[in-house]
C-alpha cells in the first residue's frame, strides 16, 4: 500500500474551534477549511513558511468565515470556496452538490456534497482520504438546526453515513466529550460507545484532540446515525407522546433531547 503524501492537521482557534490545514508532503502549498481566525492561521503559516493556496468553508457562521479577509489581504492570490446558497463576502468560487473542486498545488480534488441542516446552504468536501464536514456531523454528535428541519439534518447525514466507512471525519469543533456524555443516555448498553467515552475522558483529561473520527465508527457510537438501533428508537419513544413513523421523526426526538440536555 502507497502511503498517502497528504496530511491534516488542527490549528485551535476560539474555544472549542479546529481550523484544519491540508498539506502535501512534496510542497510547501496548504489549503485551510473554515479559518474562523485570520491571525492563529498567519502564525502557524508565517511560522512554518508555508504558503496558502486555498480556503475551502462549509458554512457562513463566523466561527468558520472570519479570517477571510484577513487572510486574502496576507494571500491575495488564493482561491476561496464556499457553499452557493449562503451569501459569503470574498468567495471567489461558490460550489453546490456534485461540483468538484481540484486543488492542483496539492494534487488533490474534493467533491461537494450538500448537507443542509444545521444552516440552509451548508456543503461538505469529500476525499477518500478526507471528510470536512463543518458543523453538520461531529463525533458522538451532529450541528444544531439552526436554518434547516430535522428531515432536512437527516437526510444531510444519511448521505454521510454512505460513505465509506474508513473515510476520516474532520468535523470543527472539540465536542466529543459532550456528545458522548449524551449518547450514553440514549443508548447506555452501546458497550463500542462506552468504550469510546472512556478513551475521549482520558484524552480530554490531557488536553489532547479526539479527531479526527471515521464513518465506520460513528455508525457504531453516533446516536443520530443510529436512529435505527432497538434502544435509540425505544429512548426516543419514551420521550415524545406522537407516534413515530420513520427515522427522520426518531432523529428529530433525539436533537430535541440534546437541546435541551
Amino acid at each position: 500500500m502507497v502511503k498517502s503524501q497528504l496530511s491534516v492537521n488542527p490549528i485551535r482557534a476560539f474555544n472549542d474551534n479546529y481550523i484544519w490545514l491540508i498539506s502535501n508532503v512534496q510542497s510547501k502549498d496548504v489549503v485551510l477549511v473554515d479559518p474562523g481566525d485570520a491571525d492563529v492561521c498567519i502564525q502557524h503559516l508565517t511560522a512554518n513558511h508555508l504558503n496558502l493556496a486555498a480556503i475551502l468553508i462549509t458554512h457562513h457562521h463566523k466561527d468558520h468565515t472570519g479570517g477571510i479577509k484577513k487572510l486574502k489581504a496576507a494571500y491575495p492570490n488564493i482561491s476561496i470556496y464556499g457553499p452557493a446558497r449562503e451569501n459569503i463576502d470574498g468567495l471567489t468560487d461558490k460550489l453546490s452538490e456534485a461540483d468538484q473542486v481540484a486543488i492542483c498545488a496539492l494534487g488533490i480534488s474534493f467533491n461537494i456534497i450538500d448537507v443542509p441542516g444545521h444552516t440552509a446552504g451548508h456543503i461538505a468536501y469529500y476525499h477518500p482520504e478526507m471528510l470536512f464536514c463543518g458543523d453538520t456531523l461531529f463525533s458522538g454528535g451532529c450541528g444544531r438546526l439552526f436554518e434547516g428541519t430535522a428531515e432536512q439534518m437527516a437526510t444531510s447525514l444519511n448521505k454521510l453515513a454512505k460513505l465509506p466507512p474508513q473515510t476520516p471525519v474532520y468535523c470543527t469543533h472539540e465536542y466529543t466529550l459532550a456528545n458522548l456524555n449524551f449518547a450514553l443516555k440514549i443508548e447506555p448498553n452501546n458497550q463500542v460507545l462506552a468504550d469510546y467515552h472512556n478513551k475521549v475522558t482520558e484524552l480530554r483529561q490531557q488536553d489532547l484532540i479526539t479527531l479526527p473520527s471515521n464513518i465506520g465508527h460513528e455508525l457504531a457510537v453516533n446516536p443520530f446515525l443510529r436512529c435505527d438501533s432497538p434502544e435509540v428508537i425505544n429512548t426516543a419513544k419514551a420521550n415524545t407522546e406522537q407516534p413515530l413513523t420513520n427515522q427522520a421523526e426518531i432523529f428529530a426526538v433525539i436533537r430535541r433531547l440534546k437541546d435541551n440536555a
